[in-house]
C-alpha cells in the first residue's frame, strides 16, 4: 500500500526508435518501440502506462471494447490516451476515418492497402491530446514520442501493416471497428491555470496538473497513476522525476514545483479529486 514506483521495461518494435528523448537517452541494439510501466509485484491492474517512438508508421489497428474483449477470453477491451511530448515537422496522426464505409468496403480497403488513405491523418504536434474509445480505427506516424495511458490489455487487431510479415486480424478488427469518423467522447476541461481535467466518463479518467500546485490527491478508494511529464514533484515526501510513474493506493499529498507537468490518472469515470 502506499505509494510503489514502477518498473520500467523496454518492448523492441519495428517501428521504434534508437534515439529516445530525455530522459531515456540512446539505445544501442534494436529499435525500441515502447516503455511499458509495471508493478514489480501485482500484474492485474486495470490500467496500463507506455511511452512511444516512433520511427514509422505503425499498423492501421483497433481495439475491441469490453463485451467484444470478454466474449474473445479477455478480461477487458481497451481505450487509450495520448499526450504528444514530441513530433517532427510533418509527423501525423491517424485516428478514425474521412467518412463512413460499410464494413464490406473496410475489409476490401484493408486486404488493397487503400485503408491508408482513408484514415483522417491529424497534424501531429507537443501538447496534442487525443482519447481514442475502443472501436476507433487508428494509427501513429512516424516522428512522434508520446505518452499512451490504456486499458491493461495487450490486445491489437490489426488492419493493415504496409506489407510488413506480421500477423493481421481483419475479421476480429472489422467486427469491432466503428468505420467512421473520430468523435471524441469527451473533452478537456479547464478548471484553473494550474488543472486541466483531460477525460472523464469513459474507461478511465485523466487530470493534468501545471506547476507550482500543492494539494492532496484523493480518488475515492481507487488507485491512481502520477506520471511526470516535465519538471520536478514531490508525492509523499518522494521525489517524482520526469520517466518515472508511480501508482497509489491512498490518498497522497503531492507538491509539483513551478514549470512542472504532471498527469494524474484513474480506472474510475471521475477525476482525481484536490
Amino acid at each position: 500500500m502506499g505509494l510503489t514506483k514502477l518498473i520500467e521495461r523496454r518492448v523492441k518494435k519495428v517501428w521504434g526508435r534508437r534515439d529516445l528523448p530525455a530522459p531515456f537517452g540512446a539505445v544501442a541494439g534494436d529499435r525500441v518501440g515502447e516503455i511499458w510501466f509495471e508493478h514489480p509485484e501485482r500484474g492485474d491492474l486495470p490500467l496500463l502506462v507506455k511511452y512511444l517512438f516512433t520511427s514509422e508508421k505503425l499498423s492501421v489497428q483497433v481495439h475491441p471494447d469490453d463485451e467484444a474483449a470478454r466474449a474473445a477470453g479477455h478480461e477487458r477491451g481497451k481505450d487509450e490516451a495520448w499526450l504528444v511530448l514530441e513530433a517532427e515537422p510533418g509527423a501525423t496522426i491517424g485516428l478514425g476515418l474521412k467518412h463512413e464505409i460499410g464494413k464490406a468496403k473496410l475489409r476490401a480497403a484493408a486486404l488493397d492497402g487503400s485503408i491508408e488513405q482513408l484514415l483522417d491523418w491529424r497534424p501531429a504536434s507537443a501538447g496534442d491530446f487525443h482519447y481514442s474509445p475502443a472501436g476507433t480505427i487508428h494509427a501513429i506516424g512516424p516522428g512522434v514520442s508520446l505518452i499512451e495511458i490504456q486499458q491493461n490489455v495487450d490486445l491489437t487487431y490489426r488492419l493493415y501493416d504496409y506489407g510488413r510479415p506480421r500477423e493481421l486480424h481483419v475479421d476480429e478488427a472489422i467486427e469491432a471497428a466503428e468505420p467512421g469518423p473520430y468523435r471524441a467522447p469527451t473533452e478537456p476541461v479547464v478548471v484553473g491555470e494550474d488543472q486541466e481535467i483531460l477525460a472523464t466518463g469513459g474507461a478511465f479518467a485523466l487530470e493534468r496538473w501545471r506547476g507550482p500546485k500543492t494539494g492532496t490527491v484523493d480518488c475515492g478508494g481507487d488507485p491512481f497513476w502520477l506520471i511526470m511529464v516535465t519538471g520536478s514533484a514531490t508525492a509523499d515526501g518522494k521525489h517524482i522525476e520526469p520517466g518515472t510513474v508511480w501508482l497509489a493506493d491512498a490518498p497522497c499529498s503531492l507538491s509539483l514545483l513551478e514549470g512542472g507537468e504532471l498527469l494524474l490518472a484513474s480506472p474510475g469515470r471521475v477525476a482525481p479529486s484536490v
